[in-house]
């Protein structure tokens, strides 16, 4: 079984998944509200209890590395550890920036041969800004390290995007209504529906099983935030 933990922004998401026959078992999202530590442990213990699997049934461990908040990316991270720890044997480990969870859903879409568009996700930084990377559709497996994330205002990420030369951009996340009215007059920039803009831990999960599939696993120690700026 394979626990899934994202508190990398206010909303706070775990999943089990059994990734031996890439099934999603269960998923928990919800409003952290700077509660993430009080809450994370009591949440995935109440979600193994639902699905009647024991701690010691978790093999594999995915979180998000960020970006997020500085606290919120620490969370799940030391969770993990503290976890992975505590199992019977060392668990199978993934850890993967918050944007790659937020553009997977719509990169198979985006691949087909009538779109092939380029999906650009973004998260809500605060005060204004967004923090955004680009993923091409033929590279499903894309990690993007720090210097491939961007952070800037609207303004700044519309006029980033206005520079791409590529047919069709997919923009993924959560795109508030400054960003969604400093894209309207690029004919080429598509925002899409908020649904997965959550980032619901179910997504990181199926995403975390591709990847340990392929052969890129990490380890409890090399674990590290993914930060863009200093707090």
């Amino acid at each position: 079984m394979l626990l899934a933990l994202d508190t990398a922004t206010a909303t706070a998401s775990l999943a089990l998944y059994d990734h031996t026959r890439n099934h999603l078992l269960g998923e928990m999202s919800w409003e952290g509200r700077r509660r993430q530590t009080q809450d994370l442990f009591g949440a995935a213990r109440a979600l193994l209890d639902l699905l009647g699997v024991a701690p010691e049934q978790v093999t594999a461990l995915a979180v998000t590395t960020g970006p997020g908040s500085f606290t919120g990316v620490r969370i799940a991270i030391s969770a993990a550890k503290g976890i992975g720890l505590g199992l019977p044997a060392p668990p199978a480990v993934i850890g993967l920036p918050t944007l790659c969870v937020a553009a997977a859903p719509w990169l198979a879409a985006a691949a087909a041969p009538q779109c092939m568009a380029l999906v650009c996700a973004t998260i809500q930084a605060g005060r204004g800004r967004y923090n955004w990377a680009a993923f091409a559709p033929d590279d499903p497996l894309f990690r993007p390290a720090v210097a491939d994330h961007y952070a800037g205002s609207a303004a700044e990420f519309a006029s980033w995007l206005a520079r791409r030369t590529v047919p069709a951009i997919w923009l993924a996340g959560e795109i508030g209504e400054d960003l969604n009215a400093a894209v309207q007059p690029l004919a080429h920039v598509t925002a899409l529906d908020s649904v997965y803009a959550m980032r619901r831990a179910g997504v990181l999960a199926r995403l975390a099983a591709t990847y340990l599939a392929a052969g890129h696993a990490d380890s409890l120690d090399s674990l590290q935030p993914l930060y863009l700026r200093q707090p």
